[in-house]
């Protein structure tokens, strides 16, 4: 039998400051699968999608993706993730069409980007510099990341925020389309998500406070 299994977390921790934030937090993410974690502000679920991107380093526990140790195959790992934040990440003297481009092996201008940014409601904005978009385009381009990415895993914090319906509605109908082509994803949010089915991983009792 196969195993389903994209990421395994085993006991994992960290500290900040001598302080515990994560204490042995256990999970899994399945291919076809969308985990939305919860907990209250400050129970560090940012500081969990930042440990599994390794934008933080944990204080122990282990990290598995397909059954390999991470450190055994970071390259493989961080070639297959996509971390979309509470910020638009975007190389601001890069134009829109060359930020996507950045982040995917598509060339600036291919047909895949310059639909995607159509998509997103970018028609005509391909070659501005992301510096004279509004803060609301930025965010439009970042999330054109979602239609070009070949990323396996995607982690989601807070995708949903300062989106309109229409917005909500687009992230929805990606991750839909992801996971049912055999990606993964993992998500914080405290707006209700209008699909399902969506598995769900508290990190209240594996977590202390001081967190994200």
């Amino acid at each position: 039998m196969v195993n389903s299994s994209l990421l395994t977390v085993n006991d994992l921790r960290f500290e900040r400051d001598d302080i515990p934030v994560i204490n042995g937090a256990c999970l899994t993410l399945n291919v076809g699968e969308i985990l939305q974690i919860e907990g209250p502000n400050g129970s560090g679920k940012t500081t969990l999608l930042r440990i599994l991107t390794t934008a933080l380093q944990p204080s122990g526990g282990e990290i598995l993706y397909r059954g390999q140790i991470l450190s055994e195959c970071r390259f493989d790992y961080l070639s297959n993730i996509l971390f979309l934040g509470h910020q638009s990440a975007l190389k601001l003297t890069l134009t829109a069409e060359e930020n996507l481009s950045w982040t995917t092996s598509e060339l600036p201008g291919s047909v895949s980007i310059m639909e995607a940014l159509e998509q997103v409601g970018l028609r005509g904005y391909s070659d501005v510099p992301c510096h004279k978009l509004s803060e609301g385009q930025q965010r439009r381009v970042a999330l054109a990341r979602l239609l070009v990415t070949n990323a396996e895993v995607w982690f989601l914090d807070e995708p949903f925020s300062a989106l309109d319906k229409q917005g909500v509605q687009f992230v929805e109908q990606c991750m839909e389309r992801h996971v049912k082509g055999g990606g993964a994803v993992m998500l914080t949010t405290h707006q209700p998500i209008g699909m399902e089915p969506v598995r769900r991983y508290s990190l209240v009792g594996s977590s202390v406070g001081g967190g994200f």
